[in-house]
């Protein structure tokens, strides 16, 4: 079965979490809080890499700022592409601003940009807001590509 590894946001302790068993709300196995995978997961610079590097499903990061007018726009579509693919895809955002040096490693020029993560690579990316549409287009082609 596949899994997730997802820092709990709230006590910080790692968890392996089944992903087909997702849509049950998991709970962090130190805090007990639930592990919200039905909404946009929040990642962090020191959180980012292991959360991608041991995805066993692909991993739809959404990379913007509060500030960023355009990322509020597309934010809405982000969280209904969070609810339509609960453990099958993670979906994750990641603060540009908090984590500047995961966002330069990237080549983040520019918010809103999303990356879909396959295997622990990147499979596709865009910049630009979007609509629900396009964004579930990106992430379908970049899932069902071979590695």
């Amino acid at each position: 079965m596949p899994s997730l590894t997802l820092r709990c946001q709230f006590c910080d302790t790692w968890n392996r979490v089944d992903a087909e068993k997702a849509a049950q709300r998991p709970k962090c196995g130190q805090c007990s809080r639930f592990l919200l995978l039905d909404r946009p997961y929040p990642l962090f610079e020191d959180s980012f890499a292991r959360t991608i590097a041991e995805a066993e499903v692909p991993v739809f990061v959404d990379f913007y700022a509060d500030w960023c007018g355009p990322c509020k726009q597309m934010a809405p579509a982000v969280d209904e592409l969070a609810l339509r693919h609960v453990g099958k895809v993670l979906i994750a955002k990641l603060d540009t601003d908090r984590a500047q040096a995961t966002s330069q490693g990237l080549g983040i020029r520019g918010i809103p940009t999303v990356i879909v993560f396959k295997e622990g690579k990147e499979a596709a990316r865009a910049s630009g807001a979007m609509p629900v549409a396009e964004l579930e287009k990106l992430l379908l082609a970049a899932a069902t590509r071979d590695s």
